[in-house]
């Protein structure tokens, strides 16, 4: 599933307008990545979280020249799936199995 086919369910399921499941779905993830951009730990029970990981630097090595690199640190979003989630999931590769 991509963005526009979310918007589609979103519209169909609701009744909204394209225009304003459009708006749902641009809000949702804004405020989600605002979140994360701050720092926030984001929860949605059931479906999932998301927190930022912190990377100190560190020092690399280029594999094609072997020649030594420093790495900057960085904060990447990691996702954790909830436990309803992971169930539903794994009962969907049962079920077609």
């Amino acid at each position: 599933m991509n963005k526009l086919q979310l918007i589609e369910a979103i519209r169909t399921e609701a009744g909204l307008t394209k225009t304003e499941a459009q708006q749902v779905i641009q809000t949702f993830f804004d405020e989600i990545s605002d979140a994360l951009a701050k720092g926030d730990r984001v929860e949605i029970r059931g479906l999932c979280s998301f927190k930022v990981k912190h990377y100190p630097p560190y020092t690399g090595r280029n594999p094609r020249s072997g020649e030594k690199v420093t790495v900057p640190e960085k904060r990447l979003p990691f996702f954790k799936p909830g436990l309803e989630l992971k169930e539903r999931v794994d009962g969907a590769d049962s079920a077609d199995g």
